[in-house]
């Protein structure tokens, strides 16, 4: 599995986040990805780490939010010093597309009712 592979969708998601979400946050998470594709180029992650990762991506890029997510706390819990660095960029991705702030696009339908009892 490439660096790339597993990045390139990130730094998308990353990318199609950053209307809605704020700024210092989507900085941290990009940040959070280098410090990922640092430690992928210098051969500091183990091949469990990135497969696994390969597949977070998939899932990410299928909508898989819950699958997304189960890969994500597996990583954590089995290769915690691996991936505490950077793991936590990777969730706040995973929260930020599962879940868009209100106001975006296709959203106008699920208004709450504001009306008065």
């Amino acid at each position: 599995v490439s660096a790339d592979t597993v990045l390139a969708p990130l730094r998308a998601a990353l990318d199609s986040c950053r209307a809605t979400v704020q700024k210092q946050v989507c900085n941290d998470i990009g940040r959070r990805l280098t410090v990922l594709e640092d430690a992928w180029a210098q051969g500091k992650l183990s091949a469990p780490v990135r497969k696994r990762m390969s597949l977070l991506v998939q899932e990410l890029q299928q909508q898989h939010w819950d699958a997304a997510d189960e890969i994500h706390r597996s990583l954590m819990v089995d290769h915690v010093n691996e991936v505490s660095q950077w793991m936590v960029g990777v969730k706040r991705l995973i929260a930020e597309t599962r879940d868009p702030p209100a106001g975006e696009v296709g959203s106008a339908d699920t208004e709450p009712a504001t009306e008065p009892e």
